[in-house]
């Protein structure tokens, strides 16, 4: 069973996963590479993953057959267990928990080479589509507080597996990442009365000088201070706190802006690592209110290193201004 650590000065807690890799040897400095051999996520492999807990098939056909176009598994070297009790406890000074929680793999396409840039508008849509059917399927579970879903695109960004693939962790708390996102959000709202997104987008639009592109609702845009080269973030332009309670016919513009957004990005970068992650309000109480929900595209192009470990600053070689222009001239 994964354990969960609180760090007693910083707050955050740690997953200790006790399945994934213990020893000197399991740690590679080498990239991983696609050796273009078995792939479990391709159609007709069926049987090499765990059973399905969602699956798109047009023609209908049982359950984890080939025939589908999207399927949701659970993964195979969860970070965190579905299985028991949370069983809180203290050890002196510090605090841990049992590792409870869901970990999903939602497989994009049952073709190996495609991609979210290659796929047809709908197929995008039906990504979205089962993040927010898992989301809320997975929030139903009182042990949960927040599910997080996240894409890794590349061996740099952390992908294992070359297939188009992206994934759903359901935890037990609220990361410290988001809880300070939602406390910096708050703040803003109790001082203006207005959330802070919502301004953010109305100057932006105003200004112009780091959209990338926009359509009727949303908009993506270069943030003021990006932390990463070429990092983008797709925002709703009227406020919604929660991704799981979007319209569900605002889909297909979110769908069409993210394929949009990425694309841009492939033609100016030629194809880069990058990791997505979709910053949502949790289910229940008010933070919905003042938080609004967003995606971020963060592209690896440079790496982390001692200044920014031991700072928590960042250093961006790109201005945003300059990326917005780069993918706005784009495709």
């Amino acid at each position: 069973m994964p354990e969960l650590r609180k760090d007693p000065i910083l707050g955050r807690w740690v997953i200790i996963s006790t399945e994934r890799g213990r020893r000197p040897s399991d740690f590679s400095h080498e990239e991983r590479r696609s050796s273009g051999g078995f792939c479990p996520l391709c159609e007709g492999n069926e049987d090499k993953t765990p059973p399905e807990v969602l699956a798109f098939r047009a023609n209908g056909g049982p359950p984890n057959t080939p025939g589908w176009s999207l399927r949701v598994v659970p993964n195979k070297f969860p970070a965190l267990r579905i299985e028991g009790e949370l069983n809180r406890e203290g050890d002196g000074v510090y605090d841990k928990m049992n590792g409870v929680g869901a970990h999903e793999v939602v497989i994009e396409t049952p073709l190996h080479h495609e991609t979210l840039t290659s796929l047809p508008l709908k197929a995008v849509e039906d990504v979205l589509r089962a993040y927010r059917a898992r989301i809320v399927d997975l929030m139903g579970d009182r042990r949960f507080q927040y599910v997080i879903v996240f894409k890794n695109h590349g061996p740099a960004a952390g992908a294992s597996l070359e297939h188009s693939h992206s994934q759903l962790i359901a935890l037990p708390i609220v990361p410290k990442t988001v809880r300070e996102e939602l406390n910096g959000a708050k703040e803003y709202f109790e001082y203006k009365d207005r959330c802070v997104f919502c301004d953010i987008i109305a100057q932006e639009l105003k200004q112009k000088k780091r959209i990338i592109s926009e359509n009727d609702r949303f908009v993506s845009i270069a943030p003021f201070a990006s932390s990463f080269p070429f990092e983008a973030w797709i925002l709703p332009k009227a406020h919604h706190g929660n991704f799981a309670l979007m319209e569900p016919f605002h889909f297909s513009e979110a769908a069409q802006i993210l394929q949009d957004t990425l694309q841009r990005m492939d033609q100016v970068l030629v194809d880069p690592p990058y990791n997505y992650i979709i910053h949502s309000a949790p289910f229940g109480g008010a933070d919905g209110e003042y938080y609004h929900w967003h995606l971020e595209i963060l592209p690896k192009l440079t790496r982390m290193a001692g200044f920014e470990w031991g700072t928590g600053f960042f250093i961006n070689p790109t201005p945003p201004e300059e990326a917005a222009a780069y993918l706005r001239e784009a495709r």
